[in-house]
């Protein structure tokens, strides 16, 4: 197919250079090698990115946080640190009656003990809750309970 007479056929378009206006024979913007040098490459740094300022390093504050394994009471003394005075203690122990001492006294007396054997769970202190304190500042940590 030949072209209309009179009309001439256009060759390759425009550049994108030539599109937008840029002087083509302006020096380059990334070096050229020289005669001789390869094109690796090596040597050369590609130009600086002028879209957005280097970043600001901010100061980094850094909070250490310690977090307490929650304590589990028992009938046993426990070290640990006050949360009251904040020193390393070893609890105090002091028995209480509880559910268990109570529920061994009647358990007694419906057996048949009652001329006084039924308040034998109160005189053991395997029967009884266990209240946790701190020995120098006195504050009350926890308590163990047996039922």
């Amino acid at each position: 197919m030949s072209a209309p007479s009179g009309v001439p056929v256009p060759s390759a378009p425009p550049s994108y250079e030539e599109t937008i206006g840029i002087n083509v024979s302006y020096p380059h913007a990334y070096p050229v090698p020289e005669h001789g040098q390869k094109p690796d490459g090596k040597g050369m740094n590609p130009p600086p990115y002028m879209g957005q300022p280097a970043p600001v390093n901010n100061p980094v504050t850094v909070q250490t946080v310690y977090v307490q394994q929650p304590v589990v009471f028992y009938d046993r003394p426990v070290q640990m640190c006050c949360p009251s005075c904040n020193q390393m203690i070893i609890t105090h122990l002091s028995y209480d009656s509880g559910a268990l001492t109570w529920l061994s006294c009647g358990g007694l007396c419906l057996l048949g003990c009652i001329a006084g054997c039924c308040l034998i769970p109160f005189c053991i202190d395997a029967l009884k809750d266990v209240d946790h304190s701190c020995p120098k500042c006195g504050a009350f940590i926890g308590s163990y309970k047996r039922l």
